[in-house]
């Protein structure tokens, strides 16, 4: 296709055809289908779905129409690393090749959570850790770094910079963490003597006077879902990496309790408070650890006499507590100034966390789900409580006031949308085109759902193997059948292999076995080292496996020939201990549908359909994606789930796999 615009074309598609010409892109016929359905979609203030493949060029697709729409828009994204791209490179390169379009609002900022920017206060005059001292630096290796992390946060701030980890010298997670807050441990902008500088207050107002916000789900659900004020007035939002979404809105809705986060909550109140109310809110965690201790492991169905006694006695010590709390500008015994303030704001914030989440769980409401989750050697048990499904709240309080796009690379699972619009809160009989549905109705949300294609051939690039000859998987891990064909498969790949599987312990004991018996060939595992050092190292050298979990299945991106063999070890179901998920299945049962088919397969499908999307990333990308569960073969919901898959050319015949990756890679 050309990249001169056509005076005949629609008007997103003339812009799209010049920031494609001027970035030296090539034109897709998705690209420009997926960008006049989403320039429809916001002027109609309609629903959409797009499934866009990998190589289609969507986030231009959506990017071009969002920015010539009056409103403003918010494109909100799944992972920091989209995010990143999408303001560090898609972005500036897209408005300088607009510029001379008239008429079009270019502006845009990007909004994070609070964590994610440096603080100058904790910086400057540092903030009270639980007993009251002055927390100013820490000592040995680390004390360097973190000198470094605030001497470029000055920089920041004088050169009026953003202060956002993204662009901070390289650090880690405890590092970030001695120049950076949590929202609980802000004082506010009114109160902060460096409010006027704060980060996060001209991130937000640089939003304000933008056009375009970018930002992510989490934040997003946040401020639709949970009502927190975070995102300045928007009319409609762009949802890039959707097949996510359900999953990061259930996560900020799910809250945790622990016993030492009541004692904390406790111990940093007692120099605030001057009455018994602290010491009586850690009596309440003795109350706590006991229940606790009588209480086995897992989902609580029914919540046991003692923990709903324990819980409310911390919600009302809690409640208590809080009212003890001198007012705002009240002396409260502690050092004056700034860090009076931020000790008194700390301690007040993990009181109402407490609260918060005590009075929740107590509620034991049927639309949450409650669990114990059991310790580890670094973090303590826990109470967990989780939304049962969160379709509803974004029915109610996004869908209901927003026109929403969603889109992803896989939207369309068992071969449709049904299960995904379910669960985002669009029901399959409101499709525009099918049924009923009539804007306007009570209730109705009428939506499109539309698959722009992708721009590879995968009958011809792509084989799906499935291993019908293995028996099926067991509970103690991978059989000997197996490991026998994993070391088979990557001998005839001679490397060039991501291996997917299901838990910690299948990745690290594949991998010991393709060392021992391939030892010519480099073989990772998920743990050797972080991430993207061993992403530089299976793209570096060809003759290498990497093996890991849940990550790789869906963010690793290594185009060319690096990765010629995707191994799948099992159908990734969820976990049968997993609450959440076999709570959602019993309540889809209970409900007269099919738990099974719609919480346990669509979970599988959408991982197995990621995870075999790691194989083909360019039009020149060869390869298989082998799947070691014969179920996949066997079992009636093996169609939903190759359904979902993209549409390679499929066998079960091993020795023919095993001669077509000894081309590959002798080519």
């Amino acid at each position: 296709m050309s990249d001169t615009p056509d005076p005949a074309a629609s008007p997103v598609a003339q812009v799209l055809a010049q920031a494609v010409g001027a970035l030296g892109g090539q034109q897709r016929d998705g690209q420009v289908q997926m960008a006049q359905a989403v320039a429809a979609a916001l002027a109609d203030e309609e629903h959409l779905l797009v499934q866009a493949g990998t190589g289609t060029g969507k986030s231009l697709a959506y990017l071009v129409p969002a920015l010539m729409n009056d409103d403003r828009v918010v494109i909100a994204t799944a992972t920091l690393a989209l995010q990143h791209q999408l303001v560090e490179r898609d972005l500036p390169r897209l408005v300088e090749a607009i510029k001379d379009v008239p008429g079009i609002d270019t502006s845009y900022a990007v909004l994070k959570g609070r964590s994610n920017y440096a603080c100058l206060h904790r910086i400057r005059e540092g903030v009270p850790d639980d007993q009251g001292a002055l927390v100013q630096l820490p000592e040995g290796s680390m004390a360097q770094k973190v000198l470094e992390l605030r001497a470029w946060a000055e920089e920041e701030a004088t050169g009026r910079g953003t202060g956002e980890r993204d662009a901070a010298p390289r650090h880690t997670d405890r590092e970030w963490r001695q120049v950076s807050v949590s929202h609980r441990d802000c004082l506010g902008a009114s109160k902060c003597p460096f409010g006027q500088e704060c980060f996060v207050e001209l991130a937000r107002e640089k939003a304000q006077r933008s056009h375009l916000i970018i930002t992510n789900h989490s934040l997003l659900a946040i401020d639709a879902i949970e009502g927190v004020p975070m995102i300045p007035d928007y009319d409609a939002v762009v949802i890039d990496e959707a097949h996510e979404l359900t999953a990061r809105v259930t996560q900020a809705a799910t809250d945790e309790l622990s016993v030492s986060d009541v004692e904390r909550a406790a111990r940093r109140s007692q120099r605030h408070v001057d009455g018994s109310e602290a010491d009586d809110l850690a009596d309440s965690a003795d109350a706590l650890r006991a229940a606790m201790a009588e209480t086995g492991a897992g989902h609580l169905t029914r919540m046991p006499d003692e923990l709903g006694d324990a819980l409310q006695l911390v919600r009302d010590a809690a409640r208590a507590c809080l009212s003890a709390y001198p007012k705002d500008g009240a002396k409260d015994g502690s050092k004056d100034g700034g860090e009076a303030d931020a000790g008194r704001a700390q301690a007040r914030g993990s009181v109402q966390d407490v609260f918060a989440i005590a009075e929740r769980m107590a509620a034991g409401s049927d639309a949450d789900v409650l669990w114990l989750a059991e310790g580890t050697d670094r973090i303590p048990p826990r109470l967990c409580v989780a939304p049962l499904q969160v379709w509803g709240q974004m029915r109610d309080k996004l869908l209901a006031d927003k026109t929403v796009v969603f889109t992803s690379a896989t939207l369309m699972l068992g071969g449709d949308f049904s299960s995904l619009a379910t669960s985002i809160g669009l029901k399959p009989s409101e499709r525009l085109g099918v049924g009923s549905a009539v804007p306007g109705s009570d209730g109705v949300q009428p939506w499109r759902g539309i698959d722009v294609g992708s721009p590879f051939d995968y009958g011809q690039q792509g084989i799906l193997y499935v291993a019908r000859h293995l028996p099926p998987p067991g509970r103690d891990g991978l059989g000997a059948a197996t490991l026998d064909e994993i070391v088979d498969l990557v001998d005839a790949a001679d490397g060039r292999t991501l291996g997917l599987f299901s838990s910690r312990r299948a990745a690290e004991a594949a991998a010991e076995v393709v060392r021992q018996r391939l030892p010519h060939l480099t073989t990772l595992a998920q743990g050797d080292a972080q991430l993207p050092e061993l992403a530089k190292q299976f793209v570096d050298d060809p003759h290498t496996c990497l093996f890991g979990t849940l990550s790789l299945w869906q963010g690793l991106d290594v185009p060319g020939d690096t990765c010629q063999l995707v191994l799948i070890d099992r159908i990734p179901f969820p976990r049968p201990d997993d609450p959440l998920m076999s709570a959602r299945q019993r309540a889809a049962d209970q409900a007269g549908g099919n738990g099974f088919m719609q919480v346990a397969a669509t979970h599988a499908a959408l991982l197995m359909a990621q995870g075999a999307g790691r194989l083909i990333r360019t039009t020149s990308d060869r390869g298989v994606v082998a799947v070691l569960d014969p179920r996949l073969a066997t079992a009636r919901y093996g169609s939903f789930l190759k359904a979902s898959l993209p549409p390679m050319w499929t066998t079960t015949d091993p020795a023919l796999v095993r001669k077509a990756l000894k081309r590959l890679a002798s080519a």
